[in-house]
């Protein structure tokens, strides 16, 4: 596989996620709020509009490869606490491997971060001031 298209897969694939759960919460308002609040977050509506902004934002971001380290820093930020209240009941299976998964997506972003969206993306084209690594 050429390699110039590793980053752009992976931005594909990582900002896909965000992407759908974003646009999911959109078309799910009451029910997303009913389960944050079960988890005993208060202030439910703003916290749930702030996550659509993260992940649909962070997602375009990733897949656009358009300010992308500064996408995938956002996410980073934005899934800490949101793993940390969602998914450390370690008597479930199941959260405890919403947990692993969200360690994993965290490090496909620190990478994205660290070494940049690649030369197949928005940040990459020619000329743009902003620096991209070899993909």
């Amino acid at each position: 596989m050429d390699k110039k298209f590793v980053p752009l897969i992976s931005r594909i694939l990582l900002g896909h996620i965000f992407l759908i759960a974003g646009i999911e919460k959109v078309f799910n308002i009451d029910g997303t709020q009913a389960y944050m609040a079960s988890k005993g977050m208060p202030f439910t509506l703003l916290f749930l509009l702030a996550a659509i902004a993260f992940e649909a934002g962070g997602g375009l971001s990733l897949i656009l490869g358009y300010k992308a380290r500064w996408g995938a820093l956002a996410l980073v930020l934005f899934l800490i606490p949101t793993t940390l209240i969602f998914h450390t009941n370690f008597a479930e299976p199941m959260q405890q491997a919403m947990f692993m998964k969200n360690l994993a997506i965290m490090g496909g972003l620190l990478m994205i971060a660290s070494y940049g969206p690649g030369k197949l993306s928005l940040d990459g084209r020619k000329g743009h001031p902003t620096k991209t690594q070899p993909a």
